[in-house]
């Protein structure tokens, strides 16, 4: 059996109720509920929620809100994998044994269903996980930080090398995570040698934490359209 988890919590203070504010005149939510739909692949379809007003825009788009989440699951310092254990536990308590998990972030309105299906086709290849990824766009081996003024750089043995020859790095997409049950239960972690990950082309791309990603991935949506 295979689930969908997409974790909602209220209470984001960076762009408040963005996991349910109108993305072109739905709630940003439901793309990836919609995606989830499309993949044919979940026997069921979860929204974890401290909120009401989730909820009920969950499961007017066909997601399922057993029951609102815990107060000590739904502070900002709790991590996501939390809740997703969470949700297992309480499935297994009603005769529901999950084998694989697709946790799906709520903010992904530019996932495509096809990218989690070739997830799901990794993750039988025995994986302990499998998410998504985006080639950062320039190489962070030249980066620097910038403290008390004085600039520090990353890694000065690259700092010569031109960009062709660095080697490509990866950031995590922060779309899905599929994983077997048991691994989510034991709380590995997801970024291990026994994972893999589904390129994500930089126009799919968008972390939304801020007003500014926001309309960033508006803009990266109508490109998808057209």
């Amino acid at each position: 059996m295979n689930i969908a988890i997409i974790p909602a919590r209220n209470g984001s203070k960076r762009l408040p109720k963005k996991n349910i504010k109108l993305f072109y005149n739905k709630p940003v939510i439901s793309y990836a509920i919609i995606a989830a739909k499309k993949t044919k692949l979940f026997d069921k379809i979860i929204v974890t929620t401290d909120s009401k007003q989730i909820k009920k825009i969950a499961e007017f788009y066909g997601a399922e809100v057993p029951y609102l989440r815990p107060k000590h699951l739904s502070n900002d310092k709790v991590h996501f994998n939390e809740s997703i254990k969470h949700m297992i536990r309480w499935l297994e308590k009603k005769n529901f044994k999950p084998k694989n998990v697709c946790c799906i972030y709520p903010t992904t309105p530019l996932l495509e269903y096809k990218q989690l299906i070739k997830g799901y086709d990794k993750l039988k290849k025995n994986k302990n996980f499998v998410f998504s990824a985006c080639l950062f766009r320039s190489p962070p081996q030249r980066g620097f930080y910038f403290s008390k003024d004085k600039i520090v750089l990353f890694d000065k043995k690259s700092y010569k090398n031109r960009s062709q020859t660095l080697k490509d790095i990866y950031h995590d997409a922060g779309q899905f995570y599929w994983g077997k049950s048991e691994n989510w239960i034991k709380e590995k972690i997801v970024f291990n040698k026994n994972s893999s990950i589904i390129k994500i082309p930089y126009l799919q791309f968008a972390d939304i934490n801020y007003k500014d990603d926001w309309d960033i991935a508006k803009k990266l949506y109508r490109l998808k359209k057209y």
